[in-house]
């Protein structure tokens, strides 16, 4: 029996991202898994003393409009890179919390996602999105630096 039936790889398409699609693209060919690709939207809000900046609405559909050609590219590279079956999420919200959601709701048995690898006062300021995922997760998380 394959160990992991149902794979889900959250992506920002950096470097990082990419190299994790590759690796979850060859562990779906291992073990006959799906594979998922989860992009999530997260709005760049600058707080100011009065309140705060939220984008535009043509500056957000821009960056909406960015990360779907992106994830259309993501998809097909997963699958030259051999993954059996590709499927795609694109949310909102805060990353951690759509990424630990989907996994739990929809039944992911494995979290493969890419690190920076940040250190130092830029991680104690940001942390780190991996490093919650792994510390949330109810399943098998898989980081690739």
């Amino acid at each position: 029996m394959p160990p992991f039936h149902k794979i889900l790889v959250p992506t920002d398409f950096s470097d990082h991202s990419n190299e994790a699609i590759r690796v979850a693209s060859e562990l779906s060919k291992l073990c006959g898994a799906p594979l998922t690709l989860l992009t999530v939207y997260d709005a760049a809000i600058v707080p100011l003393p009065e309140g705060a900046l939220f984008p535009s609405p043509g500056k957000m559909v821009e960056e909406l409009t960015e990360n779907d050609k992106l994830l259309h590219a993501a998809v097909l590279w997963a699958r030259d890179a051999g993954a059996i079956e590709v499927s795609t999420l694109s949310t909102q919200g805060s990353p951690v919390e759509e990424i630990l959601t989907r996994a739990s709701t929809d039944g992911y048995d494995l979290i493969v996602m890419g690190t920076h690898g940040r250190s130092g006062l830029r991680h104690a300021i940001f942390g780190s999105v991996a490093e919650k995922v792994v510390n949330k997760a109810t399943c098998a998380v898989l980081t690739v630096r």
